[in-house]
């Protein structure tokens, strides 16, 4: 039975990693997969899933108004397993889509993203995949402080936590920094 997946994290936990490596796993035994990536974070170059320990692969781009279900029914319907990176900028509407890829198509679907935002708030992909992938799991990482971290906050210019803005904002080391709950509150001022 096909499922669907959601890891998620925070930033600098190695989602991207695991999914690059999981999808050569696949491809070393001969079977094929399908990488997608959202079109707005176009760091690594359009199109491209990149790692920060220097390894990456080209993928299909999707925003908001993409329909998944009839991309990977286009383009991946002979695919083993579909791969999303940045699942977070997902629609709601996008998560219901990739359940029927897992429940009609049969094919599974690893989501890869963050959980919550800057403010602790819960991305829109994010929450219904929450609510409807078939298994979670965690990607950890952790706090300056040695515990698990699983909140980010932004930082401005100054190194200072930023706790008002639009939620989504790409950005990698330079902008975004994985502390645990204490730490956030504190950078934050809660």
């Amino acid at each position: 039975m096909a499922k669907l997946y959601f890891h998620y994290s925070t930033m600098n936990a190695g989602k991207s990693t695991l999914l690059l490596q999981a999808s050569y796993n696949y491809r070393e035994r001969g079977m094929q997969t399908l990488l997608l990536t959202a079109a707005l974070d176009d760091r690594a170059g359009r199109g491209r899933i990149a790692s920060r320990i220097g390894i990456a692969d080209d993928a299909l781009t999707f925003d908001s108004r993409s329909d998944l279900f009839a991309l990977i029914e286009e383009h991946g319907k002979t695919s083993a397993c579909i791969f999303i990176d940045e699942a977070q900028f997902l629609t709601r509407e996008q998560v219901w889509q990739l359940a029927r890829v897992a429940d009609d198509l049969k094919i599974p679907v690893m989501c890869y993203g963050l959980r919550v935002d800057f403010r602790g708030e819960l991305f829109p992909g994010s929450a219904a995949l929450l609510a409807l992938a078939d298994d979670m799991r965690e990607v950890r990482t952790i706090c300056h402080c040695g515990r698990k971290a699983t909140m980010v906050i932004r930082r401005d210019a100054g190194g200072r936590a930023i706790t008002e803005g639009a939620q989504v904002q790409v950005g990698g080391n330079e902008t975004y920094v994985s502390l645990c709950r204490r730490h956030w509150r504190e950078a934050v001022g809660r």
